[in-house]
């Protein structure tokens, strides 16, 4: 991603909060492979919870409401399996509950906002505007 990118998608909320996710994920992810010696499971939440933001910035990309809804669209479906990831390595004893809910509130929040995209821009095809 260019420098000029990364510009743009500042200062978009939903953006911000999945590329601070996605750093976190990442942390998350060493911490799974050095400490706790776990490789299957975190390398699809590394897979999933980083997809969220790339295709974010993706979305910025879009080139008709359709494609950017697309992009939307597939970035809360990432929101939904990461949080599938976390509770998997959650109840096998990877995470510990206090990083498990830390991380979960992180995902849910931005899977929130995801959506309430998604249904302003499914409502505005709608409505035509």
């Amino acid at each position: 991603m260019s420098n000029k990118q990364l510009a743009m998608d500042k200062g978009n909320p939903a953006f911000e909060k999945a590329y601070a996710l996605a750093i976190r994920i990442v942390n998350a992810y060493k911490h799974l492979c050095n400490q706790k010696r776990e490789f299957v499971l975190s390398k699809q939440l590394l897979r999933s919870g980083t997809s969220i933001g790339a295709n974010l910035a993706e979305a910025n990309g879009a080139i008709s409401e359709a494609d950017l809804s697309a992009k939307v669209s597939i970035a809360y479906k990432e929101a939904q399996e990461t949080k599938y990831w976390l509770s998997l390595l959650k109840d096998t004893g990877y995470l510990d509950t206090k990083a498990f809910d830390s991380l979960f509130a992180h995902v849910d929040e931005v899977a929130a906002i995801l959506f309430a995209i998604l249904r302003k821009t499914r409502t505005n095809k709608r409505t035509g505007h």
